[in-house]
C-alpha cells in the first residue's frame, strides 16, 4: 500500500505529492522538476547521464507505479526512488537537495517505524493466536490419550477445529487487506432469564427421562450459582453488556455451568443444551450455508474438553469456543 505525503520547500516554490511505498520516496520525472524549480528535459537528461556513467543501474531505481490524476483517472507512471532523486539534486541544485534529503530521510524514517510497530502488534498478535491453538490442540490430544473422548466426538472437534486453525493462517492476508474482516456479532435479541432458562432445562430433563437417559438428580441446582451465573452472563456496566457479543454470552455460558458444576448431575450435558438454546434464540446456531456450526460430535468433545482443561486455560478455552461460532 502506498502513501502520499506533500512535501512543502522552505522557500514555498515547490510544493510536491511523494509517494512512500517499498520502504522508499518515489516521484515521477515532472514533479522532480517542479522539486528542484527546473524543466523535464532536464531531468530526463541528467537521468540518462546517471545510467550511462554507471552511478545507479535505471532497474533498481525506477519502478511503474500507479496514481491518480487530477481527472480522477489512474495512471500507470515510471517513477524514481529516493537515490535517484538525490543524484539529480546535485546536478541541478544541491541546496534544494539538501532540504529535500533531511526531510525525506525524516519523514521517511517515521514512515518505517509506523508501519515497523503496526506490523510488529500483528505479528505478536499472530503468533499467540497460534500458540493458542497449538495449546488447544495440545489439550485435546491429552484429553483423548486419556479415553475420555470416543474417536467419532474427537474426529468431530478436530473438524470444526480446522476453520479455527485456519482463521489464524488467514490472518496475514486480512493484514494486507485482501480479507474481510468477521466481527462479533453484537445484535443480541435475546436476554437469557432464569425463569426461561429454568423451564427450558424442565423439559429438557423430562425427555431424558422418558427415555431413561436421565434420573431424578439431574440438573438440581445445589445454591444459587446458576442464577449467579446467569447474571455474570448478562451483567452490565455503564448500560454496556460486559460480554457484548453472542460469541462471548454463549462461550462464557458453556464454559460457566460446565466449570462451577451448578446442578448436582448432568452439569456437561445441561451446559452443552443451554449453550445451543442461547444460539437458537439468538437465531446464531447455523452457517450462512445453513450447516450447523458445531455437529453434535463436535459439541460433545467441546464440553469435555472445557470440563478437563485446567481453570488456567479458561481465557484460552472462551477463544476457541467464540472462533468457532463467528460468523463465516
Amino acid at each position: 500500500m502506498s502513501e502520499i505525503i506533500i512535501y512543502q520547500a522552505e522557500d514555498n516554490k515547490a510544493q510536491v505529492e511523494v509517494t512512500f511505498e517499498q520502504d522508499t520516496v518515489w516521484l515521477s520525472q515532472k514533479q522532480i522538476a517542479a522539486l528542484f524549480g527546473t524543466k523535464r528535459p532536464a531531468i530526463t537528461k541528467h537521468l540518462s547521464n546517471i545510467f550511462k556513467s554507471g552511478e545507479l543501474k535505471v532497474d533498481s531505481v525506477s519502478s511503474i507505479l500507479e496514481h491518480t490524476a487530477v481527472d480522477g483517472k489512474k495512471y500507470r507512471t515510471l517513477f524514481y526512488n529516493l537515490d535517484a532523486i538525490i543524484s539529480i539534486g546535485y546536478r541541478v541544485n544541491s541546496t534544494k537537495a539538501t532540504q529535500f534529503r533531511i526531510w525525506a530521510t525524516q519523514t521517511l524514517k517515521e514512515h518505517l517505524m509506523r508501519g515497523y510497530t503496526l506490523n510488529e502488534k500483528r505479528l505478536l498478535e499472530f503468533r499467540q493466536g497460534l500458540e493458542d491453538l497449538e495449546r488447544a490442540v495440545q489439550l485435546i490430544q491429552s484429553t483423548g490419550t486419556s479415553g475420555t473422548l470416543d474417536l467419532p466426538e474427537v474426529r468431530g472437534l478436530l473438524d470444526i477445529l480446522g476453520q479455527y486453525t485456519q482463521s489464524f493462517i488467514l490472518l496475514n492476508r486480512f493484514d494486507n487487506r485482501d480479507l474481510p474482516a468477521g466481527p462479533l456479532s453484537s445484535d443480541l435479541t435475546y436476554e437469557i432469564t432464569y425463569p426461561e432458562a429454568r423451564a427450558a432445562i424442565e423439559e429438557l430433563k423430562r425427555q431424558l427421562m422418558l427415555r431413561n437417559e436421565a434420573s431424578a438428580l439431574f440438573a438440581n441446582e445445589k445454591d444459587d450459582s446458576f442464577r449467579g451465573i446467569l447474571g455474570n452472563i448478562v451483567q452490565t456496566f455503564d448500560r454496556q453488556y460486559v460480554y457484548p457479543s453472542i460469541e462471548e454470552q454463549a462461550a462464557h455460558l458453556l464454559y460457566f455451568v460446565i466449570k462451577n458444576h451448578p446442578f448436582s448431575d448432568g452439569n456437561k450435558r445441561t451446559g452443552a443444551f443451554l449453550f445451543v438454546w442461547f444460539l437458537e434464540k439468538n437465531r446464531h446456531r447455523f452457517k450462512a450455508s445453513g450447516e450447523l456450526k458445531i455437529n453434535d460430535n463436535a459439541l460433545v468433545a467441546l464440553a469435555l474438553l472445557v470440563a478437563q482443561s485446567d481453570p488456567a486455560e479458561k481465557e484460552l478455552m472462551i477463544k476457541l469456543i467464540i472462533n468457532l461460532i463467528i460468523p463465516r
